[in-house]
């Protein structure tokens, strides 16, 4: 039997079938943007990750599931660089990443978000967007502290791009707001935002609808189904919530006790015997 799936929201489902209907006539989907081979990690006698190899196709929403413990946000870290796989190979672009840095990685065009909010509490939802933007950042550390020349140009269009992604996310009103004092599923948006801030083209999602209500969840799906379809940016993501990896994802990978025991179409996956073990426990 497949596992237990929540109905479709109807405009998830929607945006979906645009977006499949416009994949049949390009060539998104088709051409590996990351490349994962015989990905490991260990901590110590600990197998957090073992022998895992993935491909995520360019311009597609791919999707990690598995149970709590399964190694999904471990895979993630290796990724992004702020692990060192034991074993294996990353490739972004045709490019080895295995032993990159997360700045590097960041400056190569991969953005992230985590699982625990990280935001500056401190600072305005504008702030913290426009940290995302260091990558880019050019002028000295001189000219910053007196604020002439590259210094000001580079701050005026940082700035500029920031208010475009305020503008997408519709954070106007909440742009002048300390990030400590907004709600749960704003912050995670900031996040978001602050990920965007990148200009990356691959985004990781570490369970961006985590702690959610559901309408929280569904303007989530939104804004992750806009900006991979009307910027053109590739998504890898985290999400334990069934009902949106099935409406959203185009591509589904589930982990278990480190390995990868599945991986293909979202309804392929879903009635995947492995998986159901997985989730549910094996039939007598």
């Amino acid at each position: 039997m497949p596992l237990p799936m929540p109905a479709d929201g109807p405009l998830i489902a929607e945006r979906r079938v645009a977006a499949v209907c416009a994949s049949d006539q390009s060539e998104r989907y088709v051409t590996p943007i990351l490349t994962v081979e015989g990905l490991s990690k260990r901590f110590g006698g600990v197998v957090a990750v073992r022998d895992v190899s993935l491909a995520v196709p360019r311009g597609s929403i791919t999707s990690i599931i598995g149970p709590n413990g399964a190694g999904k946000t471990s895979l993630l870290n290796m990724i992004s660089g702020f692990y060192r796989p034991s074993e294996g190979r990353i490739t972004f672009e045709a490019r080895d990443i295995s032993r990159s840095r997360p700045n590097q990685i960041a400056s190569l065009g991969i953005g992230r978000t985590f699982q625990n909010i990280a935001l500056f509490g401190g600072l305005t939802v504008l702030d913290n967007i426009l940290l995302g933007r260091h990558v880019h950042m050019r002028a000295g550390v001189l000219k910053s502290v007196i604020y002439w020349g590259l210094a000001a140009r580079e701050e005026i269009a940082h700035r500029a791009r920031c208010e475009e992604i305020i503008e997408f996310l519709r954070l106007q009103d909440i742009r002048k707001q300390p990030a400590s004092a907004l709600p749960y599923g704003l912050r995670k948006r900031v996040e978001l935002g602050r990920a965007l801030a990148v200009e990356p083209r691959l985004l990781l999602l570490d369970e961006p609808m985590g702690g959610m209500n559901q309408e929280e969840k569904e303007n989530m799906a939104r804004f992750i189904l806009d900006v991979n379809q009307e910027w053109g940016v590739t998504m890898l993501l985290i999400e334990h919530d069934m009902g949106v990896v099935m409406d959203i994802s185009d591509q589904v990978v589930v982990l278990d006790s480190g390995q990868r025991i599945a991986a293909g179409r979202p309804a392929d996956v879903q009635a995947d015997p492995a998986v159901i073990a997985a989730y549910l426990g094996k039939t007598r």
